[in-house]
């Protein structure tokens, strides 16, 4: 049972994370996905959790109590002829009530029956019996009254221990011989289904626990893997039977399970790059993970960066291809294409991408426009709305003019051809702060490929894998908002060596 402290924690990292519950858990190792859910929805009722009462009523009655010491009393002072009897309690229960009753008993007795004082004649007749029987050993036991090794070691002290055990009926003598056949077929069938199963379940651990696609060839693993899988299994299987499937030696699996009791060198590093990867939006592959942890000082390689994320699932989300297309038809001729897939510029405000971006959510579309300098990526500016109007792209066109300064020379505006940069408010803006005004060809988005690359990865790293059922689009627009600030100010490029846009433009003196 867990404590009130434990499960305020786990909900509180669980509404922290994003509501992922997978997260949550592999954080903080505890508890299962229904019984994390279960607490959230109290504290979403209750605004609290309950705090559970730490006392239970007894399990058992002291009438039941009262019957088991009698029965023990009365019955040979037998802890397990009682609990055979009685069905109940727990063998450690009731030694604990026997020695509270009965101070003066010094060891309590746990044989399944009582003291030998059987007499030789007993002794013979059921070693007679034993050969000569026509029901199951513990049968036979039962009715003499001992137990099952008692009669063999009887056996064994009339016969000596050379004597052919020959105990158990021979089913060929009692079986009519086409039944016989079935029975050793179904035995084969049932090995061969165990056999299956074990082959099934070391795939399926090896795709969760090594995150190897095998093709089912379990021989390709490295000893430490294969002791990874017998470890994980061993409560399930034999470990001689796992070994024997794996064709690993017994001292191989002693010597790598020893291996990987030891400490984890690597168990700092882990956290830090558990923390990186949570808190930059679960975008960051192994290049800029491991740029993320040289800027904290830890030194550590990619092929260490990428095997680390692997055991520890730290996966990035595969982008989906969707677009928004503002194309409305040539309504007013189309400037001249000046960029030409040529988005490399040696300083700032020489060349701008625009376009826009939809959004769909349950509670209706939003709209991203925003302007991007193709000399570090900075977002210059940009406008979210519910509508892709003109006043969308005319108001992120004045707050990014509003950043020259006059003494600059005018940057090249580049976009695609939709309707919103054809309108004359547009052009009376484009004219007015004298810039100039650049167009991709028609059906070629690859002519606006680094404003496209930038909404690939804002709906990659920030759109997609999350859940924005419950979110309004008010909500929705303040998070794409503070996504880009920290793309501007945080998210580090590796083109830029290791730095986001506006640590880069600080380094080279600017900005203040």
């Amino acid at each position: 049972m867990y404590s009130y402290e434990d499960r305020m924690r786990a909900v509180e990292l669980y509404i922290k994370l994003g509501k992922r519950v997978r997260a949550t858990i592999r954080e903080l190792g505890y508890p299962t996905k229904n019984a994390l859910k279960g607490w959230h929805r109290e504290y979403e009722r209750r605004q609290d959790l309950r705090i559970r009462s730490v006392s239970r009523p007894p399990k058992f009655s002291d009438a039941q109590k009262r019957v088991a010491l009698e029965h023990y009393a009365g019955q040979g002072r037998c802890i397990s002829w009682t609990l055979r009897a009685l069905g109940y309690p727990g063998r450690a229960t009731l030694t604990a009530w026997v020695r509270e009753a009965f101070p003066e008993t010094g060891t309590v007795s746990t044989g399944a029956y009582g003291a030998g004082n059987h007499s030789d004649a007993v002794k013979k007749a059921a070693v007679v019996g034993l050969y000569s029987r026509q029901e199951s050993a513990q049968a036979l036991a039962e009715k003499v009254g001992v137990s099952r090794p008692t009669l063999y070691a009887w056996k064994n002290q009339f016969l000596g221990s050379e004597a052919p055990a020959t105990m158990k009926r021979k089913k060929s003598a009692s079986l009519d011989p086409e039944i016989e056949e079935l029975e050793l077929l179904r035995e084969a069938l049932q090995r061969d289904i165990r056999e299956l199963q074990i082959e099934h379940d070391l795939l399926k651990t090896a795709s969760e626990l090594i995150k190897k696609d095998l093709g089912g060839d379990l021989q390709g693993l490295r000893n430490r893997e294969k002791t990874k899988l017998i470890v994980a299994l061993k409560n399930r299987y034999k470990a001689s039977a796992l070994l024997a499937r794996l064709g690993l030696a017994r001292s191989s699996y002693f010597y790598h399970r020893a291996r990987i009791a030891l400490d984890d060198k690597y168990l700092p590093v882990r956290h830090a790059m558990k923390e990186a990867f949570e808190s930059n939006h679960r975008c960051y592959g192994y290049r800029r993970l491991r740029a993320c942890m040289m800027r904290h000082s830890i030194s550590i390689s990619e092929k260490v960066v990428r095997r680390l994320m692997k055991q520890e699932a730290l996966v990035v989300p595969k982008p989906k291809r969707r677009r928004y297309s503002s194309y409305l038809g040539e309504i007013s001729p189309a400037p001249e294409n000046i960029i030409k897939r040529d988005f490399q510029a040696s300083a700032p405000n020489e060349k701008w991408l625009t376009d826009i971006t939809e959004f769909h959510l349950r509670s209706g579309k939003v709209y991203l426009s925003p302007i991007i300098d193709c000399f570090d990526g900075l977002v210059i500016s940009w406008t979210i709305g519910t509508r892709p109007d003109a006043d969308l792209v005319n108001t992120m066109l004045d707050a990014a003019v509003e950043t020259i300064a006059d003494s600059e020379a005018r940057p090249v505006v580049h976009s695609d051809r939709g309707g919103h940069y054809r309108w004359p408010g547009w052009l009376e803006r484009i004219d007015a702060a004298k810039l100039v005004r650049s167009m991709s060809r028609k059906a070629s988005s690859q002519d606006n490929a680094a404003c496209e690359g930038f909404f690939g990865r804002l709906k990659t790293e920030f759109f997609y894998p999350r859940d924005w059922r419950a979110f309004t689009a008010a909500q929705f627009i303040d998070e794409v908002d503070a996504y880009i600030r920290w793309y501007n100010e945080t998210r580090i490029k590796m083109s830029l060596g290791g730095r986001s846009p506006i640590e880069y433009r600080k380094s080279l003196g600017l900005m203040p």
